[in-house]
């Protein structure tokens, strides 16, 4: 599984014109679910994801987690993250899980980050959207369950 963790002051996304999900302060995620992802590479990314000490303590140091600070998170699979690139021009998404399979995964992610007791805000599987990210910092951590990254 792969994240793309953004610290926003806001973000949205917008499924035909209807805004979906909106959260303030917290983290827009773009979630990629390979062929090879189980629950514990969910659980991982989830771990890492409310706890990542990215927010800034009373000294501005970057030292407080979601948690800490109780922020929301928006969260919108996101299958390109899977794109292979290195030969050709065009994207090859092999290693990509779609269709219901990557939904099922990617509920339950979305079930796991809610026992956390924050806000969180989803977008539509499968859908065309349009995401509002006001990146604050800008802030942007990639991660990798699979740990090669």
């Amino acid at each position: 599984m792969r994240a793309v963790v953004q610290r926003v002051s806001s973000s949205s996304v917008t499924v035909d014109g209807n805004i979906i999900g909106e959260i303030g302060i917290g983290f827009n995620v773009l979630i990629g679910i390979s062929k090879e992802d189980t629950l514990e590479d969910l659980k991982y990314i989830k771990d890492k994801i409310i706890n990542l000490r990215v927010f800034h303590d009373e000294n501005d140091k970057m030292n407080l987690s979601l948690l800490d600070i109780k922020g929301e998170i928006l969260v919108i699979s996101q299958f390109t993250l899977y794109g292979d690139c290195r030969k050709g021009r065009r994207p090859n998404f092999m290693e990509a899980l779609g269709g219901e399979e990557a939904n099922k995964l990617y509920e339950e992610f979305v079930k796991l980050l809610k026992e956390s007791d924050l806000k969180i805000e989803c977008g539509e599987f499968g859908a065309d959207m349009k995401v509002q990210i006001n990146n604050d910092g800008p802030v942007t951590i990639l991660l990798d369950s699979k740990r090669n990254f």
